[in-house]
Formats: structure tokens, sequence, C-alpha cells
């Protein structure tokens, strides 16, 4: 399997799964097609699955033209009133989905939609998140609740630490400032910003990213760090708690 990353628009990633040896080509939250079809041209790749993490526009804009000029199936969300457009095939949590010789399996984790989904590649080590975390951070709350989303990453905080996260934007420098704000003596999270730093002042990426880095520096799946807790002024709360005074804080957050 390989994966290719495409930055798009503004700070969208459309993400290119690709089965060597049938030929079979997934696109992950197609923001835009034109530049998927000039991808696919180039490397002779054979569209036939579209995975939709949820509906909003900047990651299902392109499915339309895409199903129109290749045929290619579309997956989503199989619940919910949040429509993905040319939506084909319905899936949940459990489900699988096969591309050539892999599986990948649909994980629920509602909070940034009510409707949103991951796509877990476990022989690749290799997580489609969307919306729903990113480097350093985690989505906003745009249809589900912070009870959901926390439940959600805590889901994911049990994924393999080598697990590679390819989320939908690139949002890790910025995401990082406000890290840096709660957890300022958080030596790995310092250093991880510099290197951050580095890469987006030559433009190159910062995602993927692994969930133990995330483990280790990004606040939303901390909420057990005292140092966080305290900044707060919650040093007795419950995990769920801290989290929905992070979330509201980085709302906030200029």
């Amino acid at each position: 399997m390989e994966i290719l990353s495409l930055p798009v628009v503004r700070d969208n990633y459309i993400h290119f799964l690709i089965d060597v040896e049938s030929g079979e080509t997934a696109v992950v939250d197609p923001a835009v097609s034109f530049p998927v079809q000039e991808i696919l041209k180039r490397h002779g790749w054979r569209l036939t699955h579209i995975l939709n993490t949820h509906h909003h526009a900047d990651h299902v804009g392109g499915n339309h033209e895409l199903k129109r000029a290749t045929g290619c199936q579309v997956i989503g969300m199989h619940k919910g009133h949040e429509i993905i457009p040319d939506l084909d095939v319905l899936v949940g949590e459990g489900d699988r989905i096969t591309l050539g010789s892999r599986q990948l399996m649909v994980m629920e984790v509602p909070g940034h939609t009510q409707g949103h989904i991951c796509y877990w590649l476990p022989a690749e080590s290799a997580l489609f998140c969307g919306d729903t975390l990113f480097g350093l951070g985690c989505g906003r709350l745009l249809g589900g609740t912070a009870e959901q989303l926390w439940t959600s990453l805590a889901r994911l905080r049990e994924l393999p630490g080598e697990t590679r996260v390819y989320s939908a934007h690139e949002y890790t420098q910025s995401n990082g400032r406000f890290a840096l704000t709660v957890e300022s003596g958080n030596t790995a999270l310092t250093e991880r910003m510099k290197r951050v730093d580095r890469r987006r002042a030559e433009n190159l990426p910062t995602v993927p990213f692994t969930i133990q880095e995330e483990l280790e520096t990004n606040p939303f799946l901390r909420p057990e760090s005292h140092e966080i807790r305290n900044w707060l002024g919650l040093a007795q709360a419950s995990n769920q708690e801290v989290f929905r005074e992070l979330r509201s804080r980085k709302d906030a957050f200029t």
C-alpha cells in the first residue's frame, strides 16, 4: 500500500491510498476534484473509492465530479441528517472496507460532528481521522458535544503508539501555540514545536504524526497532566471536565 498526501485549498490534505498489486485507489475527503484527477492521470492510478469522514463541504466538495469521471464508490457514515453527496455505501462502527489486499476498519468518532468516522488501516499502522484529531489539537464542536469528542479521542489514545495519523488539515503549528500556553513545562512539547516551526518555515508538512507524539504533547490527549489541570484550576476534575474546559479555552484563543 502506498499513501500520498496532497495539500489543497489553504490547509486541507487529500490522502491517497494505492494498493500496488490491484491498482485500486482510494482518496480520503476530496475537498476538490481537479487536483485529484491530475494526480490520477500523472501516475496512471484508477480511482475506485472515495472515503468520506464527515459531511463538511471542504471534505466532500470533489465527490460529484470524481464519481462522474471515474465511476468510483463513495463511502460514508450511515446515520444522521448530515448529507454526503453521491453516497453509495453506508458504513458504521466495525464495518470493513476492502481495498485490494488490505482492509480498513470503520470507527465511529462523533464530536466534531454527530456523524464523523475514522478509517483505521491496521496493516499499515495508519489512521485517517478527518477532523477528529489534529497535530497538537482536535476538532471544534460543530454538531457534536464535548462529551462525545472526549470519548472518541479516548478511543484513539488506545491505538498503537506507532500509528501514523493522517488528519485532514495542516493545523499543527497554530495548535502548538495554544498547547505551549497550557503546558509550557512539557519539554517534549517545546522540542516538537521547534521541529514543527522548522518544517513549516520550509513549507513542509507536519502530517502524518504518530499517536505516541500526541500522547506526549497534545494537551487534548493529556487531561491527566498536573500542569494542565493547575493552569485550568481543575485539579480535582474528571478527564472529561478538563477536556471540555480545554476545548472552550482553545475556541477563545487568538
